[in-house]
């Protein structure tokens, strides 16, 4: 097995039919300033070249991973690579998401410097016009920054394991797990460093919802 250390970090990037933004997710997580990371790449079923972007990656890399499965949506691919990692910590990539540089080491030293904290989230740059349907009153759009984005959860494996992961909802399993996580464990939200770049796609969920 060419896999042979342990890494602080599982960093898990469910993707479907995303090939063309694989290259800079990736390639992010490549640049991060902390190195003691691995990457969980779970296919959902692409029908797109998806497996030729990243085969050069998987190839040079022993720290990246990936599976492949039907399509089962992004809660229970996203649950696959909670299931396969080694990390103490859990975070996430959007596929068509990317990192700053220093994303991984900020979020280590936050969750470092406050031991009792299980879960932290936010921290992100985005469009700030862009607006969803609010999960509680699909009637109503909010903006996105009233949002608890699923990307940026950082947290230990220990709370994910007892929170069964997230769950297969149609829309906002994100906020599901925050608030199910708020309820029985320590968590925080955060608005800086902001080292998280989240872009939202054309056929996006939360903007065809």
């Amino acid at each position: 097995m060419r896999f042979s250390f342990t890494p602080e970090i599982s960093v898990i990037m469910a993707t479907f039919n995303r090939a063309r933004h694989l290259e800079t997710a990736v390639e992010s997580v490549l640049a991060q300033s902390y190195k003691e990371w691995e990457l969980i790449i779970v296919d959902d079923g692409s029908s797109d070249n998806t497996c030729e972007t990243l085969d050069p990656f998987i190839r040079n890399y022993a720290n990246i991973r990936y599976l492949k499965h039907s399509n089962r949506k992004a809660a229970l691919s996203r649950n696959a690579g909670i299931q396969a990692s080694f990390g103490r910590y859990i975070t996430f990539l959007d596929s068509d998401d990317h990192y700053l540089p220093a994303h991984l080491e900020s979020r280590m030293e936050i969750i470092s410097s406050l031991p009792e904290i299980d879960l932290i989230t936010g921290g992100y740059l985005c469009d700030d016009t862009i607006m969803v349907r609010d999960c509680k009153n699909p009637d109503k759009l909010i903006n996105i920054r009233e949002c608890t984005l699923g990307g940026t959860f950082f947290g230990k494996k220990e709370l994910f394991s007892a929170l069964r992961g997230f769950r297969p909802l149609d829309y906002a399993e994100d906020t599901d797990l925050w608030d199910r996580a708020s309820a029985s464990h320590s968590v925080k939200k955060i608005e800086d460093p902001k080292t998280y770049v989240y872009r939202r796609a054309d056929d996006s969920t939360t903007l065809n919802y």
